[in-house]
């Protein structure tokens, strides 16, 4: 039995050296997911906690946070359909709805293309089983040389586990999810409440694009 045992072990030992000797690969997130969020920025003293709903097969994307801007509290609740080209910003506590344009491509979430491995890490520990959790993480470039950015995700699953962007206009942004879970319980989150139906699309002040990033300016 202790010959086996030490088999075992050893093929164990083996196979898992084998893996973290193989270069990760770029990979992309489940396309049904939700999850809570931190963010952080430097120009705009940002900061924020929330939940957030991601449906890839449909590119929507549903964000509630709360947080400090300046130095005063808010919340924001927010839906962005990329098919249709419209964000709606909700206000549940009086039930008001703005609606925008959307200028922008639906992004999955993935490590970009074109991005350089850095490193693999155990977050944690990897003394014990389940103390530890191995990810990848990645940098490049922003769109149009606009700044940088270090993405890490899971090796396993290929979930986000961290974002930290520069750009010339924001500073840096630090973004960190946690709590990911397979799968949409509540596919309503996704659907405008009653009171948006009414919402005219409202034009974007000085021909500002309305995209991910602008949610937090």
């Amino acid at each position: 039995m202790q010959a086996m045992f030490w088999i075992t072990v050893g093929a164990i030992c083996l196979a898992s050296g084998f893996s973290m000797a193989q270069k990760p690969r770029p990979c992309q997130a489940p396309p049904l997911y939700t999850g809570g969020m931190t963010v952080g920025t430097q120009n705009e003293q940002l900061w924020a906690v929330g939940k957030y709903a991601y449906d890839a097969f449909n590119q929507r994307i549903h964000l509630g946070e709360m947080g400090t801007f300046n130095n005063a509290s808010f919340t924001y609740n927010a839906l962005m359909l990329f098919q249709e080209g419209v964000l709606y910003e909700i206000y549940h506590h009086n039930k008001t709805c703005v609606k925008k344009a959307l200028q922008s491509d639906f992004h999955p979430m993935e490590v970009p293309k074109g991005a350089g491995f850095v490193s693999q890490v155990v977050l944690g520990t990897s003394s014990s089983p389940g103390q530890g959790l191995l990810v990848n993480s990645w940098w490049g470039d922003m769109p149009d040389k606009q700044g940088n950015y270090m993405v890490s995700f899971t090796e396993f699953g290929c979930l986000p586990v961290s974002a930290f962007f520069k750009t010339k206009n924001m500073g840096w942004v630090s973004v960190s999810y946690f709590d990911n879970v397979l799968g949409v319980g509540d596919p309503d989150v996704f659907i405008p409440p009653p009171f948006c139906a009414d919402a005219k699309l409202e034009a974007n002040e000085d021909g500002k694009v309305t995209d991910f990033f602008s949610l937090f300016h």
